[in-house]
């Protein structure tokens, strides 16, 4: 998953903003042609807007070091702009009792 700079996504009467990226790659042939399935989530995790990418020559390579070039066609077809890495919140340590 990625950050991405804020965009608004009308969903369910109101303004939200998509600051996520998530892509998955649900087919790909490994010769000319890949689907991916992508969602943009809000802070909060809620799925705003999701579809269907369709890559294919001269895009499409089977030689990618890495999925970044993937995440980098999606956004550029979407018209995103990745900011960096999501990492997800930690939640806090739990306090332990003092016992005396």
């Amino acid at each position: 998953m990625k950050t991405i700079q804020p965009i608004n996504i009308w969903n369910n009467g109101a303004n939200e903003s998509a600051t996520i990226l998530n892509l998955t790659c649900i087919n790909d042939n490994l010769f000319d042609s890949a689907i991916f399935y992508f969602q943009l989530f809000s802070d909060l995790l809620i799925v705003l807007s999701n579809g269907n990418l369709t890559m294919n020559l001269p895009d499409y390579s089977t030689d990618w070091g890495s999925n970044d070039a993937a995440y980098n066609w999606a956004a550029t077809q979407l018209g995103l702009t990745i900011t960096g890495e999501y990492l997800p919140p930690v939640p806090p340590a739990p306090i332990e009792p003092i016992i005396e």
